[in-house]
């Protein structure tokens, strides 16, 4: 087992480190929130007085952080982590970033002879809790190797995508996908909907059609028609839909790096920026589908 610093114990995170706490890893934890500190103390963390008394001495460092500045700052600042990890430790960035922000981190890590991966996750929060997280890791071969024993109690999943930075491209390529997806599939059965169609029927339909998707099956945006979906409990919880607007920003930025053209990205980045815009940024992204009908 591990002696493992865990920094970020958000939506995401918190349930990640009781995964981590359950396999029987020591864990240190750091957040800038209070409650969530103490939810990890309870289920068996200690708590650190801040980031760089987390990582003291950590054998792996894990991140969960919000966005690229969160994590520069973290661990590239004047007073950041990378000058206080200790020698030989392994750090995994979770946090979904830009990929040119996890390949800067990572020269300065290796710079200072630290092994260091960008390993996002998919799942969802019901993935995070449930420990069936998919990484999507970027770094080399033998500093995944080290890690998959401490990925494998909180998920799945594990794909090597490349060098530093490809888990955070992949990540983005999934992430935008899903995001013209959500908007297609309530858009449907939106249109369903206003033919008089019944939410229900169609999405199960769909579901087991060409349609198929994650949005029929687990996260299907039309309320009531999954009990356990977001859209059901007034879409509250699951992925937000600013987090998803962040998301495709990212990947407008890593399709304007290379030329690439993403006209349905672009498109559904403006509708998420707009679902935002009406005052719904804090919900689950699926909301999305309030854009196209009133809905229940």
């Amino acid at each position: 087992m591990s002696r493992i610093a865990f920094i970020g114990l958000g939506h995401m995170g918190g349930p990640m480190a009781a995964n981590l706490l359950k396999a029987g890893h020591a864990l240190r934890v750091f957040d800038l929130v209070p409650a969530v500190v103490d939810a990890a103390v309870a289920a068996g963390a200690l708590a650190a007085a801040n980031a760089a008394d987390a990582v003291a001495d950590a054998e792996v460092v894990i991140s969960m952080l919000p966005a690229s500045r969160h994590v520069e700052r973290l661990y590239l600042s004047k007073d950041g982590l990378l000058a206080k990890i200790p020698a030989g430790a392994l750090v995994i960035d979770c946090s979904t970033i830009a990929p040119a922000s996890a390949r800067k981190v990572a020269e300065a890590a290796a710079a200072r002879g630290l092994a260091m991966i960008d390993a996002p996750v998919s799942g969802g929060t019901a993935g995070a809790a449930a420990g069936t997280l998919t990484f999507i890791v970027g770094g080399e071969a033998s500093a995944l190797e080290r890690a998959r024993a401490v990925l494998s109690a909180m998920g799945k999943n594990i794909f090597h995508m490349g060098d530093a930075g490809a888990g955070q491209v992949a990540k983005l390529c999934n992430n935008m996908a899903l995001g013209v997806i959500m908007a297609a599939t309530g858009e449907a059965i939106a249109l369903g909907v206003a033919h008089g169609l019944d939410a229900k029927a169609l999405s199960q339909m769909m579901a087991v059609s060409t349609s198929r998707s994650w949005a029929t099956e687990v996260c299907n945006p039309w309320p009531g028609v999954l009990e356990n979906a977001p859209a059901s409990r007034g879409y509250t919880g699951g992925f937000g839909n600013d987090l998803m607007l962040k998301d495709l920003g990212l990947a407008a930025e890593a399709a304007m790096g290379t030329g690439a053209s993403i006209p349905l990205g672009e498109l559904a980045r403006n509708l998420y920026a707009m679902n935002s815009r009406q005052g719904n940024g804090g919900l689950d992204f699926s909301s999305v589908v309030k854009l196209m009908a009133n809905t229940p």
